[in-house]
């Protein structure tokens, strides 16, 4: 898709601002994310908490969520913080370890972020558009998640 094409330049320079600090970084990517492509519903990143085996939410964009700590396994997040893979779900009421935040929510993709090969954390995205996501979204949510672990190091 073309528009990921023009995001990708625009995620580099947010993540060079010197201006800004890393969370307003972090949110400046998901409202970039949110507003530019138009099957991205709910766009925030999970960051792994100190040493527990739980997530915690860090900034997001979208409809507020009750999720602010996942646990280890549990739901989507959950479950890529242990695989360390992708997950890309094209229907979330297929899914048995699938936690709702909104009943609007067909689908979602979670990218994990790395740094030095371990999982700090992940990129998770809501559509209210059932089965929307390409590999094409894979591949540029992984640059995002590149570009996250450089802000991040």
């Amino acid at each position: 898709m073309m528009i990921f094409k023009t995001l990708k330049p625009q995620v580099e320079t947010i993540v060079s601002d010197e201006q800004k600090s890393v969370n307003e970084k972090l949110l400046a990517i998901c409202e970039l994310l949110e507003n530019k492509v138009t099957y991205y519903n709910w766009v925030g990143f999970y960051f792994r908490n100190g040493k527990k085996e739980e997530l915690i939410l860090g900034p997001y964009v979208g409809a507020k969520t009750d999720h602010t700590i996942i646990p280890f396994g549990k739901g989507i997040c959950g479950q890529v913080a242990v695989s360390n893979q992708n997950f890309v779900v094209p229907d979330v009421t297929a899914q048995d370890n699938y936690i709702a935040c909104s009943i609007t929510v067909k689908a979602e993709i979670v990218i994990p972020i790395f740094i030095n090969g371990e999982n700090i954390g992940q990129i998770d995205i809501d559509s209210n558009t059932p089965n929307p996501f390409t590999k094409e979204d894979e591949r540029f949510l992984e640059f995002v998640c590149a570009q996250v672990a450089i802000l991040l190091s």
